[in-house]
């Protein structure tokens, strides 16, 4: 969680520069990879919703599209939620 990241970089910063930095590209790196994740609102929840449009040859109405991005920013809301409730606890 967003927590134990801030904790982790700020154990990885004594270590020096050079970890710092390979610590912030690990973390980047995560990031382009949970951003691909098919989750309505991320990058990867565009590619399938561009897939059903492609599939169904038009697009999907935008009472439709703001539900799906509803949707997946609710499921983005909860997942930080939980991480930070789990970072607190520990």
């Amino acid at each position: 969680g967003p927590i134990g990241v801030a904790q982790m970089a700020g154990e990885v910063a004594e270590r020096g520069i050079m970890s710092l930095l390979n610590f912030v590209a690990f973390l980047s790196i995560n990031l382009g990879i949970m951003n691909l994740l098919p989750i309505p609102a991320l990058d990867g929840g565009h590619l399938i919703v561009l897939s059903i449009e492609a599939i169904r040859g038009k697009p999907l109405s935008s009472k439709v599209m703001g539900a799906i991005q509803m949707v997946g920013f609710a499921i983005i809301l909860a997942i930080t939620a939980i991480a930070t409730f789990l970072d607190l606890t520990k």
